[in-house]
């Protein structure tokens, strides 16, 4: 494991429009605010007029879309680095209380198709791809960026991707239970 004590670097210079559109979860670190068993998990940048992004967070979990909606904005407007913040409200369900987290993106692969996001804490670290299903090669390669971040990358889970994920939101919405159920650790 790479040692604990080099800080956390983010991209430098990402290109914010190439990064919106949709992004697979390939693999992260469980936590508390994503369900246990969720498959075909997402996540869909839009970027709005005012230069913030619009966030989707999608997940499936026993045939039923759980989802949550937040707002990204670059944690420094002055600086060329792709430190971001998002905010969500929760519940999902009764949107009141907002949370706000970091989300830096470490590493961007060849025409943003990979990318590799975790926190300054190295609390949370998310592989993601613009396809539900990557080659080992890549994983590994993803893996490797991490490790040389310093995250423990032995606290990594792959997310079930099915090779044909859903596409559209017609799929029962769980009316945000899944976010209750998360918070006990189900």
């Amino acid at each position: 494991m790479a040692e604990q004590t080099k800080e956390v670097t983010p991209v430098r210079g990402m290109d914010l429009n190439r990064y919106m559109g949709r992004w697979y979860e390939i693999a992260c670190f469980p936590s508390q605010f994503q369900p246990k068993n969720g498959a075909n998990t997402r996540a869909t940048y839009t970027l709005n007029e005012d230069g913030t992004v619009k966030v989707l967070n999608e997940t499936w979990t026993d045939g039923k879309r759980g989802f949550i909606q937040g707002t990204a904005f670059k944690a420094d407007a002055k600086s060329d680095e792709a430190k971001l913040k998002v905010r969500f409200f929760v519940p999902p369900f009764l949107p009141i209380i907002p949370v706000t987290g970091d989300y830096w993106v470490l590493y961007i692969g060849d025409n943003y198709q990979y990318a590799v996001v975790g926190q300054p804490s190295r609390k949370y670290l998310w592989i993601l791809s613009r396809t539900p299903v990557i080659d080992d090669e890549v994983y590994n390669h993803l893996v490797e960026k991490a490790t040389e971040q310093g995250y423990d990358v032995s606290k990594l889970k792959k997310t079930p991707q099915s090779e044909s994920p859903p596409e559209t939101e017609e799929t029962p919405d769980d009316k945000g239970i899944w976010w209750i159920k998360s918070i006990f650790g189900k």
